[in-house]
């Protein structure tokens, strides 16, 4: 038995295609392959011969996305995990003139609120506010269990100058599954 049926690859193909995907990957996060990832989406953009402000705005998002799957499941929390759970989603699609970086990874059901919270006052703010709003969480310089102060998905809209898109799919009563996706005008 095939994991995939042989006839149904071309159609797969073709819809990324269609999508724009540049990269696709599904699987476990680990730090050898957040280095690769950028190592390819550097190579893609130089072939394509992006602008060196455009490089770096993209890279710089994508390593702030990827940091984001990353550090969302702990070591401790990983050991207790159906293998499933570990698993994320990264897409990254270029249309015309934006890129496209989508996000899924599962989370706990508890932490949906705080997250939709925060996601919701980010989505609020205007460029200024969400400039002021990143200083202030940097100076009270609290950090969360995982180390992180929390200033990524506010770095992701500050760089992107977009909304971020979002989405909670519940899974079961304790698991959801979060979709982030970040457009990147040129």
């Amino acid at each position: 038995m095939h994991v995939l049926r042989v006839d149904k690859v071309y159609e797969i193909y073709k819809q990324l295609e269609e999508k724009h995907v540049l990269l696709s990957f599904k699987g476990m996060i680990t730090s050898e392959l957040l280095t690769t990832i950028l190592q390819i989406m550097e190579s893609k953009m130089e072939h394509m011969d992006e602008k060196p402000k455009v490089k770096r705005k993209v890279f710089n998002i994508l390593v702030e996305c990827l940091q984001n799957l990353y550090h969302h499941i702990d070591q401790e929390d990983r050991i207790h995990m159906p293998l499933e759970d570990k698993s994320a989603l990264l897409m990254i699609a270029k249309r015309e003139f934006e890129y496209e970086i989508t996000t899924g990874n599962y989370m706990k059901a508890e932490d949906v609120q705080p997250l939709k919270e925060k996601l919701d006052l980010v989505n609020s703010m205007n460029k200024d506010e969400l400039k002021a709003y990143y200083k202030q969480v940097l100076s009270e310089g609290s950090l969360s269990q995982k180390g992180t102060a929390g200033l990524g998905m506010i770095d992701i809209a500050r760089k992107s100058g977009e909304k971020l898109d979002y989405n909670f799919s519940p899974i079961n009563d304790t698991t959801t599954f979060f979709s982030l996706s970040v457009k990147i005008a040129e």
